[in-house]
């Protein structure tokens, strides 16, 4: 075995070099290098080189009394430290830190972890690699995760039980849910002070949009049944809805489930005139958000608004499309649309709308189009297939009697949205399927969508990126729901249920914030992208005789893109017990 160096260069311009154990193998008739281990810095383990290679390169019989064998040198652990380093460096930059600090200070003991280490570690648990307050414990194991100090936390276990957490141990946690929870109000205000000052966000127009998540069970006394987004119609839910200025999250709110969209715009506008002191915004929303109670509110409030109407549930929509007979305006391309060979085209023109001063826009996406087509096209073939095997089987005698032909037929176009495109008959005891009288209008409706508002000043181009802003609230749902996995939850009570969504939230600002930094550093790479990139970087502990050092890995190419994005210099976790806390330390998450 030998010793090698290699270079790196880190963010800054700071070139390190990593020092890496190295042994020969042959297989077959070709030698190969292994790397052994990965020790760590050259400057961090300077003092014992001399040994280690005095060790290495003469042989055992260079081993002189008191000098180091080489069974004294070995990795005695490697943990990964990347997500966690960027968890962290953006905690700090939005000022979490430093606005958890402040809500702790007069309750503040000394003898336990402070707030925003706590609740940075289940932000990062969220972020990184979601699991549930008991999956925390092995992600503890895996990942290197201490407090500023650098006291790494670590979970306890129980040897012999079905549940194998100590339950103390994460009761400690479910107390940190609690402390955060109750500074939520404070929280969310100051970090929207925060963010307004580093992003000079305008908020001028606020997006809202709503999503639910379901219960295993019962679920708290929130719980309801409701329309589900997700599909599970015999769960109870929660509402979750969000509110993003500029493409940052400010706020959330969580309702019962059994609440309809509209009935919430109330509760939001409050909230956004008493605690983030915004006194006249433009509302954007949703198609379930606009009602004639909605608009008066939003009247009466001398608030503006920019809303998608409901398709197919309006009549009046029908005259709006028809009277859209005149020059249409293309908008930009979105940086997507951008990238494909042949981008698809987005146009818009304003009609006249019923009342004075409500301007109607008509937007006829291509895009669009071609997605409600295609859905349509398979439908209607899955649809035509049905029938015609039900018309084969009239034919054929198997199915006689009309009323049981007649529910056949219903079970059939009541899949596939078929009732809008297939009609049906039974005459001389013959089954005749056709369009239906609909199917026109059906075609009409493809691409096109509606947005309505009072804005005098608002172009129709600018209605329409506006309203595409939707998406990124949308993306932002995906993101609690999906990579951050806010679902299915098992909490048992209102306030913890509430944390749990606050903590998911957190993470989807952390997870923005990554995102903004990759894009103004030009790397082009997604958020969940560059945190499996990071995870290239470890700390390792190396046992040399009786001494134990620490090293950072410097991590692949991707992930040195990445730090130099975020700006980070410095790799090492903070200076502290080099061993790690102990299992049993009473100060995390202790009341």
């Amino acid at each position: 075995m030998f010793l090698r160096t290699v270079k790196a260069r880190g963010g800054g311009g700071v070139q390190h070099e990593y020092v890496r154990l190295v042994e020969t193998v042959r297989e077959g008739d070709k030698t190969k290098q292994r790397v052994v281990a990965n020790l760590g810095r050259k400057d961090l383990l300077a003092p014992h080189l001399e040994s280690l290679m005095r060790i290495l390169g003469a042989g055992p019989e260079a081993a002189t009394d008191g000098a180091l064998k080489s069974d004294d040198v070995h990795a005695q652990q490697a943990s990964c430290w990347g997500p966690m380093l960027g968890a962290r460096t953006l905690w700090r930059e939005l000022g979490l830190e430093s606005i958890l600090d402040g809500c702790e200070r007069a309750h503040r003991r000394s003898d336990r972890v402070a707030l925003s280490d706590r609740a940075l570690v289940l932000v990062a648990n969220r972020l990184c690699e979601p699991h549930s307050e008991h999956g925390l414990a092995g992600w503890l194991e895996t990942d290197f995760v201490c407090d500023r100090l650098g006291e790494r936390m670590l979970p306890v276990w129980k040897q012999q039980a079905r549940v194998r957490v100590d339950l103390t141990w994460l009761q400690r946690w479910y107390r940190t849910l609690d402390e955060l929870m109750a500074h939520k109000t404070t929280i969310e205000k100051e970090l929207f002070a925060r963010l307004r000052d580093l992003f000079s966000l305008k908020p001028e127009m606020v997006f809202y949009d709503l999503t639910s998540s379901y219960f295993e069970g019962r679920g708290p006394a929130i719980a309801e049944h409701g329309y589900s987004r997700d599909g599970k119609p015999h769960n109870r839910q929660v509402l979750v809805g969000m509110v993003m200025v500029n493409g940052w999250p400010i706020a959330h709110h969580v309702f019962r489930g059994n609440l309809l969209d509209h009935q919430t715009v109330a509760t939001v506008l409050d909230d956004l005139h008493k605690r983030f002191g915004l006194e006249r915004v433009v509302f954007v929303g949703d198609r379930g958000m606009v009602t004639g109670a909605n608009v008066t509110l939003l009247r009466d409030r001398k608030q503006g608004y920019l809303v998608g109407l409901q398709r197919r549930q309006r009549a009046r929509v029908d005259g709006f499309i028809a009277k859209a007979t005149g020059p249409w305006i293309e908008c930009p391309v979105g940086l997507t649309a951008q990238e494909k060979a042949a981008p698809p085209k987005t146009l818009v023109q304003e009609v006249a709308g019923e009342e004075p001063g409500v301007r109607i826009f008509i937007v006829h996406s291509e895009e669009r189009l071609a997605y409600e087509r295609a859905m349509r096209e398979r439908s209607m073939q899955h649809t035509r297939v049905a029938l015609d095997k039900l018309a084969a089987r009239v034919a054929k005698g198997k199915l006689k009697a009309a009323d049981k032909i007649g529910e056949a037929a219903a079970r059939i176009l009541a899949r596939n949205h078929g009732h809008r495109y297939y009609d049906w008959k039974l005459q001389a005891g013959a089954f005749e399927f056709f369009e239906h009288s609909n199917f026109e209008r059906e075609r009409a409706f493809e691409g096109k969508y509606v947005i309505q508002t009072e804005e005098p000043s608002l172009t129709p181009v600018a209605a329409v990126q506006a309203y595409k802003q939707l998406s990124e609230v949308e993306r932002g749902f995906r993101s609690l729901k999906d990579v951050i996995d806010m679902r299915p939850i098992f909490h048992r009570k209102t306030s913890r249920v509430q944390a749990h969504i606050f903590v998911a939230a957190l993470a989807f600002l952390l997870e923005r914030a990554l995102e903004n930094k990759l894009k103004a550093a030009s790397v082009p790479m997604s958020a969940p992208h560059a945190l499996e990139m990071l995870k290239t970087i470890h700390v390792v502990d190396i046992s040399v005789g009786t001494t134990t050092k620490r090293g950072t890995t410097a991590g692949n190419s991707r992930a040195r893109q990445i730090l130099a994005a975020l700006s980070i210099t410095n790799k090492d976790p903070p200076a502290g017990n080099s061993k790690g806390q102990c299992d049993d330390k009473p100060g995390i998450g202790d009341q």
